[in-house]
């Protein structure tokens, strides 16, 4: 979840992580009982980074990047889609073909949006940006991914300030329920 460096090295590590665990559960057969665990384990790790993202990233974008406003805009509507086909997953058993389905999607969004980031919009934030506030937001980002709900929550506000008065109480109910119910437990 936490794993050092500016906001951009955070980020990228966040990525490698998702991607790893869209490789474990494509590398499961179809039906089996622990796909659910691994879609668990990603659906948590793409909410809280997507949730840190709108938080502090995409208002960082925004400020100091020509066009930011747009830029921001699309990649809060990936968010969005992704969230969506998140919480539709969240209620189809595994042994269900719409499972595959759905992971196959997340798997396609996901990626197209990563790449669009990996290529584009961190390389343009780290030139607009100087070393310590790209520092100062993987604090941020970090901070943020702590309290930030585990489980999607499409009709929530995903822009400030609406985002970051919601998240943590989300968030809270959400790490009480993954507590009681032991989801997201390796």
């Amino acid at each position: 979840m936490g794993h050092g460096g500016n906001v951009i090295a955070e980020l990228l590590a966040d990525h490698r992580e998702v991607e790893e665990m869209f490789d474990r559960i494509q590398a499961l057969p179809s039906g089996d009982e622990r796909r659910r665990k691994v879609a668990d384990e990603f659906t948590i790790e793409l909410v809280r980074h997507s949730v840190a993202e709108e938080m502090y990233l995409y208002p960082a974008v925004r400020a100091h990047l020509p066009g930011g406003d747009r830029l921001a805009d699309r990649e809060i509507a990936d968010h969005s889609a992704v969230e969506l086909l998140l919480k539709e997953l969240e209620g189809v058993d595994c042994d269900d073909v719409r499972f595959d389905l759905l992971v196959d999607q997340l798997v396609n969004e996901v990626s197209a949006h990563v790449a669009d980031e990996e290529q584009n919009l961190f390389p343009a934030l780290a030139e607009a940006c100087a070393a310590e506030q790209l520092d100062e937001l993987g604090d941020k980002v970090r901070t943020a991914k702590k309290f930030a709900p585990t489980r999607p929550h499409p009709s929530a506000p995903d822009t400030p300030p609406g985002n970051m008065l919601v998240a943590a109480g989300t968030g809270l109910v959400d790490r009480a329920r993954d507590l009681v119910t032991g989801r997201g437990r390796s």
